[in-house]
């Protein structure tokens, strides 16, 4: 993850004792788990890899149940066809009053890969997400209280929105 999306999820940062879900959250290159060091961290992630807890597609994945405190969406959004799947995903999964924390590839970014964030590999999905799909997207799947904030450089969209009571 590149220094100004983690500079957005540390933002959020805590020392409190919380529960997080990191959807899509294989370290590629860099995970904002050591922003919450009191958390259970939970990672679920379509490929497997050493600090994956769940393996599964998580525009398809079902909580069965389990809830978390703070979902996060980092650097996921522009490699899955089905994002706005994965954000009714972690609406799911959130306790009310959770909180989703996003950052995503604007217009703009160049395309890089979500196997290892370098050059695309063949057949392999990327698209930049419009801010204004973005925010559509956490109305559907039920959130509130939504910021969407749009950097240039480089292009990011991210944005934190809240399970309602």
């Amino acid at each position: 993850m590149h220094a100004e999306a983690m500079g957005w999820v540390a933002r959020f940062a805590t020392d409190d004792p919380i529960s997080i879900l990191d959807l899509g959250g294989r370290d590629v290159n860099g995970s904002p788990r050591r922003l919450f060091p009191a958390a259970t961290y939970t990672v679920l992630d379509a490929l497997p890899a050493i600090d994956v807890d769940i393996i599964a597609d998580a525009a398809m994945w079902n909580p069965d149940g389990r809830r978390w405190d703070l979902a996060l969406m980092c650097e996921v959004c522009e490699h899955a066809p089905d994002w706005p799947a994965i954000i009714a995903t972690a609406f799911k999964a959130l306790w009310p009053s959770g909180r989703l924390i996003v950052t995503t590839a604007a217009p703009g970014r160049p395309p890089h890969s979500g196997i290892d964030g370098g050059p695309l590999r063949f057949g392999e999905y990327y698209a930049n997400v419009d801010p204004a799909a973005l925010r559509e997207a956490l109305e559907q799947a039920g959130f509130t209280d939504i910021t969407v904030d749009v950097q240039p450089s480089p292009a990011d969209v991210r944005a934190v929105a809240t399970k309602p009571t």
